[in-house]
């Protein structure tokens, strides 16, 4: 293929940079103001240098544009409801005192003070945190972050695009303020908020910026009319501005579908789409309203969520085709590189033929340029890069890796039946609560206990040679009878070993299954200073050898207490991993469900009565279009029943779930036949509780009393009034109590006080049902 070059010179450009750095500076230095060993000053420098970084690399890859306003000390949204005024009342003061200082109340709360609620940004494992809006909420503008940021990349010479989070977006994330009256609907408030963005788009004029991106992610689900109606009317009004700079519109994650007329018609002067996936409808619906004449098209071809490496010749023939429909069409990844590690040439323990299958955000970078230059200057000026591209495009094509026979013949051998329960719920509740003899509202938590510097540096020993075997196995014993001890003191039902084993609740088991790759350096942000590193799910899945079992057996020796098994689902397996694109998800699903039903048996024939496989992306891979879902739901749900379904009635099955909106997939949570399940429900006043029981919810249920993701200590009181309105939708004999989520990002300190405290609400709240 030999594609002529453009006639408007076609740049590279990116939407948004991992934040952390190439060893996580940002995380270190964040945490170290918290525990008040670094300065607000030394923070700054560092966050300073950091962007100054990310902008060089940028450029010097050559990208022309490069974005500002998307580095965030904590969280992007967070950064927006500070950019507009909206900062709730019970944070007020301390912002007003300290911004700095109030800006990190409003993410993690303080001793008196709940923080903003958290959740899932639309289906990545992002979390954002959530707008709090009323009647009476009074915006004003604060440009100064925006302002200094592209100030310093004009600084430094380069051609800076400020990034916002869009307007119509920031409404529809957001959520009624505590104590405001049912009914009321954020978006409402959107004339309210218009003037405050013209303000802020009006000082980046002036402070020199040409273009101003405002992404609109929300738009890419399905929206109704009256929320178009607000988009076109906020676009018009934005648009007509006669002081501002140019405005280009960005969605991602999906097809805009309706939102896209609406947006092409907008007095604004460029869109930037997702050509990506499913996303690539945009293509035709951008051709079917003719197109964008006069404007410029960012067009995101590089997919900017997953590490595979792009496959050019698909790319170009994209660029091609959108050739004509715009003024201008530039290159872009699919949505913010935030999503993907920094660089895959820092993998120097993967096989260096694998890693050149993989792309992280520097890759990328390279990836948009080539391209770029290939639509403005001809792909003859990238013969050598369209070379390579096949060659390893065909390299993992053909690799052993990607093709098991023995597992594709038992996912290919699975029958219904395999996904079935030998016995319907009622008839297991009763065989589990003979077998297990709890009390009215049992207590338990989630899986994981504090991670602490010491556990940490064992397992950094072992790794380093420093501990044998032997050793290491010693001190994780001592941890585990810790956990158990001080379980048992406390006066938990169904006790936990507390994972100090685990590094990570997807990586752990990863790295003992055939088929998937680990990295040393693969850093993404989950939220505030909490980095993950997602393994790389490549190839055909296998589980060698039992991965837990040694652990649970050795836990549950030390007690005469039930020690729940714990595994993490086959779809937070997928979400939470950089999963292959080269077959359906489904596929791959039931090869990890297989791996799982494998270790859940051998608990069982280990003497565990109770077995918990997590499934937290449950909801967070839930398509954006609710026409994708029934077929996501049908084999996310499915694979769980087939990791669950192979022991007997008296064994009780958990799952677990967190910082997601439930209510619209209540009936998949039912369809998972698990026999119970805890949830996040702290910070949502026990909203999921509600939905299950509006649902009809029939099985047992633990929505969480305690915040982990708070240093807060909940009282007794707190605990109980949450476990009441509990019981407004939950009768007593289904419901648990519980943390909201595993409790490893915590310290000991906040942990016991606050599961002490959790235990006293449970048994002050039973005797209170046993005197009425």
């Amino acid at each position: 293929m030999t594609a002529k070059p453009a006639s408007a010179a076609s740049r590279a450009t990116v939407y948004g940079y991992p934040r952390q750095g190439q060893n996580r500076e940002l995380k270190k230095a964040v945490e170290g103001y918290w525990k008040g060993r670094v300065t607000a000053d030394a923070l700054e420098r560092t966050a300073r240098d950091l962007r100054r970084s990310n902008w060089q690399q940028l450029a010097d890859a050559g990208v022309h544009e490069v974005p500002t306003g998307d580095f965030s000390y904590y969280d992007h949204v967070l950064d927006t409801s500070v950019m507009v005024g909206a900062v709730p009342a019970r944070h007020r003061a301390a912002f007003a005192a300290d911004a700095l200082d109030g800006y990190f109340a409003m993410a993690r709360g303080t001793e008196d003070v709940a923080p903003l609620e958290m959740t899932k940004w639309f289906d990545t494992n992002y979390h954002y945190l959530v707008p709090e809006l009323g009647p009476d909420t009074v915006f004003t503008a604060d440009c100064a972050k925006q302002v200094g940021e592209l100030g310093e990349a004009l600084a430094l010479g380069l051609s800076p695009r400020p990034v916002l989070v869009g307007p119509v977006t920031y409404l529809l994330l957001a959520k009624p303020a505590p104590g405001v009256a049912a009914g009321f609907e954020p978006l409402t408030l959107l004339d309210r908020l218009l003037p405050v963005y013209a303000e802020v788009l009006a000082a980046l004029r002036d402070a020199g910026a040409e273009w101003v991106q405002l992404d609109e992610p929300a738009l890419v689900q399905d929206r109704t009319p009256a929320e178009l109606n607000a988009a076109g009317r906020a676009y018009r009004d934005l648009g007509a501005l006669t002081h501002r700079p140019k405005l280009l519109v960005a969605s991602y994650f999906d097809r805009l579908g309706d939102a896209l007329p609406v947006l092409a018609k907008a007095p604004v002067d460029g869109l930037a789409l997702d050509f990506t996936d499913a996303a690539s409808a945009n293509l035709d619906a951008l051709a079917a309203v003719g197109g964008l004449p006069g404007k410029r098209l960012v067009a995101g071809v590089v997919g900017g969520r997953n590490i595979w490496i792009n496959d050019f010749e698909k790319s170009l023939a994209t660029l091609g085709t959108l050739l004509g429909i715009a003024d201008r069409v530039d290159v872009s990844a699919s949505c913010s590189l935030l999503h993907v590690p920094l660089d895959a040439a820092a993998e120097r323990d993967i096989d260096p033929q694998v890693r050149r299958w993989l792309a992280f955000a520097r890759q990328k970078t390279a990836e948009i340029v080539t391209l770029a230059k290939g639509l403005a200057q001809g792909t003859d000026t990238i013969a050598a890069e369209l070379a390579a591209n096949r060659a390893d495009l065909a390299s993992r094509a053909g690799s052993a890796i990607t093709h098991d026979p023995a597992v594709r013949e038992r996912v290919a051998a699975v029958t219904d039946a395999d996904g079935r329960r030998s016995q319907p719920y009622s008839a297991r509740a009763a065989a589990q609560r003979t077998r297990l003899g709890l009390p009215l509202l049992p207590t338990t938590t989630i899986g994981s206990f504090p991670q602490t510097t010491e556990l940490r540096t064992t397992r950094a020993d072992l790794r380093a040679g420093r501990l044998d075997t032997a050793g290491y196995e010693d001190r994780i014993k001592a941890e585990i009878r810790d956990v158990i001890a001080f379980q048992e003191k406390t006066g938990i039902d169904v006790l936990v070993h507390g994972e100090p084993e685990r590094n990570d609740m997807v990586q752990y088991f990863a790295e003992q299954l055939t088929g998937y790759l680990a990295t040393q350096h693969g850093w993404v942000q989950s939220y505030g200073t909490r980095y993950v590193r997602p393994p790389v799910l490549a190839g055909d899945i296998s589980r060698p050898e039992p991965m837990t079992v040694r652990w649970a057996a050795y836990a549950q020796s030390l007690t005469d207490s039930p020690v729940k098994g714990m595994l993490t689902g086959p779809v937070t397996m997928l979400a939470w991993s950089f999963v292959r694109d080269d077959q359906p998800l489904g596929d791959t699903a039931r090869q990890v469900a297989l791996a799982l039903r494998d270790e859940v048996n051998d608990l069982e024939t280990a003497g565990s009565s109770v077995i918990q496989v997590d499934e937290p992306a449950l909801r967070e891979t839930l398509p954006l279009r609710a026409a994708d879902r029934a077929d996501y739901l049908a084999w996310a749900t499915e694979s769980f029943r087939l990791a669950t379904s192979g022991v007997r009635p008296d064994t009780q099955i958990h799952t677990h779930m967190c910082y997601a909106e439930f209510g619209d997939i209540v009936q998949a949570i039912d369809d998972l036949d698990a026999d119970v399940i805890s949830l996040e429900a702290a910070r949502s006043h026990m909203q999921v509780a509600r939905e299950l029981a509006g649902h009809g919810y029939s099985r047992e249920a633990g929505p969480g009393v305690y915040d982990i993701h708070s240093p807060r200590v909940p009282d007794v009181s707190e605990a109980a009034a949450l476990l009441r309105k509990g019981l407004e939708a939950i009768p007593a004999e289904r419901l648990w109590v519980n943390p909201d989520c595993g409790l490893k990002t915590r310290g000991w300190p906040e942990t016991r006080a606050s599961l002490d405290n959790l235990v006293a609400a449970a048994r002050a709240v039973r005797a209170e049902l046993s005197a009425s």
